[in-house]
């Protein structure tokens, strides 16, 4: 099964799915009109694409109810500016449903967060249109680039020293 989400920076949020039995994340872009967007285009937003991530994923091994679990706590879910140091509409939150069943979870499980903190909080919930695979050097960056992946969590606030 394939599941999409908006998390701000798509390198920041890549490995943590893969520590809970996600089989594949994918970093690209959702959300826009534009066919085959750039990442330089979508970072500038000139798309109305989000940098989302695709999870390919076995139900057996990871229910969609943890993915949500898992997005939520790795997000600011009141940020409706975007997502810690990066701003814009591009880093801005979104869970992207697939089946109406996907919809109701996702709505169950914000207002369940909105209830419990008495916060608003800022994550669009939308039908899913496109995924646009981005560019080759983004994908795993993690693993490819670690001492700079290191360097963006702590400077994006994501990761305290």
């Amino acid at each position: 099964m394939r599941a999409y989400f908006a998390g701000g920076c798509f390198w920041c949020v890549t490995p943590i799915y893969k520590m809970y039995g996600v089989d594949k994340v994918v970093c690209g872009y959702s959300g826009g009109d534009e066919v085959n967007p750039k990442y330089e285009d979508v970072k500038a937003q000139k798309t109305g694409h989000r940098e989302t991530i695709m999870l390919e994923y076995d139900p057996d091994k990871v229910t969609y109810d943890k993915l949500l679990d898992i997005f939520l706590a790795n997000v600011d879910p009141y940020d409706g500016e975007g997502q810690f140091i990066d701003k814009g509409f591009s880093y801005t939150l979104a869970i992207y449903y697939t089946t109406e069943e996907e919809k109701l979870r996702a709505q169950t499980r914000i207002r369940k967060l909105e209830e419990e903190s008495g916060k608003r909080a800022r994550i669009a919930i939308e039908k899913f249109k496109s995924f646009y695979e981005a560019e080759e050097y983004h994908q795993d960056y993690y693993l490819k680039n670690p001492e700079a992946f290191e360097k963006e969590l702590i400077e994006s606030g994501r990761k305290k020293l």
